[in-house]
């Protein structure tokens, strides 16, 4: 598969709202504004989500904009225990008031309601992620701060437009392997993240989707034989004719994949997220088994809005190859695999 890689930093928008260049780069190159957007107001999707982990447990942070609702979500995941919980708090009609940044590389974010305050802070050096839910789970609450050191690695850009409509598109990066250090408390027992071995993944999302999608996302980070290791793979939705979202990154540096497609085992003509699952390539360079650990589920259906998503952690065991023909190979290696379908 020929990738188109943007290479030169310009408006990602024209001033009829399409998108001037498709394709993936390794920064957030374009220049995102949202007052170039000419879809429906209510259709704009805005959000950044942080996955900060180690090997046993990880907490997910969201804070998003969908403009005809918004949702700020604390996830604490149990590795050990096989057990999560997420609360996710909803507001309706923000539309665009959160005044998310244009770029990811600095600005501020905040996410509050009754009980609670979800805040990402960026100061172009290092990310900090507060928050505090009152009534967490059964009455208990829970709260922490977390920094990310932001090494300034290259990272998985994509631009996807639609076919359906030129004034729709999805504007993504993905940023692996930032070394995490902190803590959250929750039912009276202290966690901590240690730079060493604790890793945090940001989704950076801007764009206009179509109402009804379903993608596929996994990704990685950790260390290997001293060296960090991560990558993120997926697809699922738009048209991804000029490039994928696939990539390796090994001590900062990226290096792009083909295809890769998710094998998820089916039982009794449903998917079966818990047994194991491969992932193979058209390249050859992402050869993978995987054994799931547990599935952070979630299933709302309002007819008209709806979400079932499968987001499965667990282990990854295999070969990946860098661009220069470098195998790197992983055994039971930590990171999540997801399926996620949505009417909104």
């Amino acid at each position: 598969m020929a990738q188109h890689e943007i290479t030169q930093k310009h408006p990602l928008l024209d001033e009829k709202g399409h998108l001037i260049e498709t394709g993936y780069a390794k920064s957030l190159i374009l220049d995102y504004e949202r007052s170039r957007i000419k879809a429906h107001p209510t259709r704009i999707k805005e959000w950044d989500y942080y996955l900060i982990y180690n090997k046993d447990y990880a907490i997910c942070l969201t804070i998003d904009d969908n403009s005809y609702m918004a949702l700020d979500s604390i996830s604490f995941i149990d590795f050990v225990n096989k057990w999560e919980h997420t609360n996710s708090p909803m507001k309706v009609w923000t539309m665009g008031n959160r005044n998310f940044p244009a770029t990811s590389e600095k600005g501020n974010v905040k996410g509050e309601g009754k009980g609670y305050c979800i805040e990402f802070l960026n100061d172009g050096k290092d990310r900090t992620l507060n928050f505090r839910m009152d009534n967490f789970m059964d009455g208990k609450p829970i709260e922490g701060s977390i920094t990310l050191k932001d090494p300034h690695d290259e990272s998985m850009v994509i631009v996807t437009p639609y076919k359906e409509s030129k004034v729709h598109f999805y504007y993504n990066q993905k940023i692996n392997c930032m070394p995490a250090e902190g803590y959250f408390t929750f039912d009276g027992k202290d966690y901590h993240f240690d730079p060493k071995d604790s890793f945090g993944t940001l989704d950076w999302g801007r764009g206009v989707w179509t109402y009804k999608n379903t993608w596929y996302w996994g990704s990685a980070s950790g260390m290997v034989k001293g060296h960090r290791f991560g990558f993120n793979i997926g697809y699922g939705f738009g048209d991804t004719s000029n490039a994928s979202e696939n990539m390796l990154f090994y001590d900062g540096k990226a290096h792009k994949l083909s295809q890769v497609v998710f094998h998820i085992p089916v039982k009794d003509d449903k998917d079966d997220y818990l047994s194991p699952w491969t992932f193979s390539s058209d390249d050859g360079r992402f050869e993978m088994d995987f054994v799931p650990v547990l599935d952070r589920a979630a299933n709302t259906d309002f007819v008209i809005l709806g979400s079932n998503q499968h987001q499965v952690f667990g282990y990854y065991t295999g070969t990946a190859i860098l661009d220069d023909g470098t195998e790197v190979k992983i055994k039971d290696f930590l990171g999540f695999a997801e399926k996620v379908s949505n009417k909104w």
